[in-house]
């Protein structure tokens, strides 16, 4: 017979291994390519020492002149907390009643691991293109629970937001709605529930995934701009400073590759990942197509395919702003993780536990991880590109 305990030892034994690659791996090729590791945790913080420049303590000197003097070291310290990531799934006691036979057991179990995936590395690769704010958009008008924003590429159906005002207060009236439909030509999006009061809401309030404002990991957008990051002021150090081209318009060739050289030349780093929006890439696209260049198609890690520039993979993703391309070394980043994904246990071992007052039963994956990118001067980003 079919029982919570054999849904929680299934949970443990058999669907932990395949969530973790699916999530790590599988969800986002951008994050496929970066390492994950336990190093620098220290406490609830990542704290790791960077190196930037170059020793100045060498010199090229006469037979018996002086020793070059020593240099201290150029080293910083990137400080942040570690970002608190769950995902959770939920079995009615009924459904796993019905499960009398073992496939269809299985196939109940499936369904539901296949959905949490699904819904963790959508907001995984949401993440990876923010500034660790959680922000999705900004509303200009609103009405009968419909907002119009400025973007809705972040959006899916089926997320829960919170709306706040400009002050940085959660409007209570619009928390924990369920985003119902998406409008995405008219750039609108409708929330369930009871209609909101329609002063409630004004222009210029923003959303955000429920619960995580401010608390996402720290994303491109936040190395792609003039904010103090990682705890350490940009003002004075280039080395803080990413590479970045504003109002490229026609992509090609030459574009990109003298982005690419000027990089690699003032910094050290070696771009080996490209990623940009769907436009961006048809556009290249065209450009390769309309001067006879050959595309090359490459592999890469989880099993991508890419387009190839110049032997460096491009990678389109849905999260990647429009007219956007990031030229990135992704050896230059890191996941930081206090561990891997791993099931919330009870103080009995039990990951599978009864939501109080309900005949359902939860279980919560967690990962307490952050992002940091060791070079920011190591990357670049070209924008205003005019998409095909």
């Amino acid at each position: 017979m079919i029982t919570v305990t054999t849904a929680d030892s299934a949970l443990k034994s058999f669907y932990l291994d395949a969530v973790v690659d699916a999530l790590n791996i599988e969800a986002n090729p951008f994050l496929a390519q970066i390492e994950k590791s336990t190093s620098d945790v220290v406490g609830k913080d990542v704290r790791r020492v960077v190196r930037y420049g170059v020793n100045g303590g060498v010199n090229a000197g006469t037979e018996a002149g002086a020793l070059p003097a020593a240099s201290d070291g150029n080293y910083a310290q990137f400080v942040l907390p570690l970002k608190n990531l769950y995902g959770t799934i939920e079995i009615s006691d009924k459904a796993l009643r019905a499960s009398n036979g073992d496939g269809a057991f299985v196939n109940l179990l499936n369904e539901e691991m296949n959905s949490l995936i699904k819904s963790a590395s959508y907001n995984l690769g949401r993440m990876l293109y923010g500034d660790g704010s959680g922000k999705l958009g900004t509303v200009s008008a609103y009405a009968n629970n419909v907002l119009t924003l400025d973007s809705v590429k972040a959006i899916a159906e089926g997320i829960i937001v919170d709306v706040y005002d400009k002050s940085g207060a959660i409007v209570q009236a619009a928390s924990g709605r369920k985003v119902v439909s998406i409008d995405r030509a008219a750039k609108k999006i409708t929330l369930g529930g009871a209609t909101i009061p329609t002063d409630a809401i004004a222009s210029g309030y923003s959303i955000y995934v429920q619960g995580s404002k401010d608390n996402e990991i720290t994303g491109l957008k936040a190395i792609f701009s003039d904010a103090d990051i990682y705890g350490n002021s940009r003002a004075g150090k280039n080395w803080l400073k990413p590479y970045m081209m504003n109002e490229v318009g026609a992509i090609d060739e030459l574009t990109v590759q003298t982005a690419i050289d000027e990089i690699e030349e003032a910094s050290g780093s070696k771009i080996d990942f490209i990623v940009c929006s769907w436009g961006v890439k048809r556009a290249l696209a065209k450009h390769f197509k309309d001067t006879s260049v050959n595309v090359q198609m490459v592999e890469i890690k989880g099993g991508y395919k890419a387009m190839s520039f110049n032997g460096i993979p491009v990678v389109a993703d849905r999260f990647c702003p429009e007219g956007t391309m990031y030229l990135l070394n992704s050896k230059d980043f890191k996941l930081h993780q206090l561990c891997d994904w791993q099931w919330l246990e009870g103080e009995d071992g039990k990951v599978l536990k009864q939501v109080p007052g309900t005949p359902v039963f939860a279980a919560t994956l967690v990962k307490y991880a952050e992002l940091l990118c060791d070079r920011p001067c190591g990357q670049g980003m070209l924008s205003g590109i005019i998409e095909a």
